[in-house]
């Protein structure tokens, strides 16, 4: 049972913890991308694909970034 619950207090305060911050975050970007960029995605979701692939070190990332 105690493996069961750390495994999932990995997964929640690991991954999905920070994704919901930058979700909810309002300095994180916008959803849209920047006029003009060939890219079709916005800040916010780049940073939550660098999150969601890196877990803690890209909320540390995001954090530096933001600074």
């Amino acid at each position: 049972m105690t493996e069961t619950l750390f495994a999932w207090a990995v997964i929640i305060l690991g991954w999905l913890l920070p994704l919901a911050l930058i979700i909810l975050l309002p300095g994180a970007g916008s959803w849209r991308p920047p006029e003009g960029s060939r890219c079709p995605l916005g800040t916010r979701v780049g940073w939550l694909v660098i999150v969601l692939l890196l877990g803690p070190i890209g909320v540390l990332l995001f954090a530096r970034r933001r600074r």
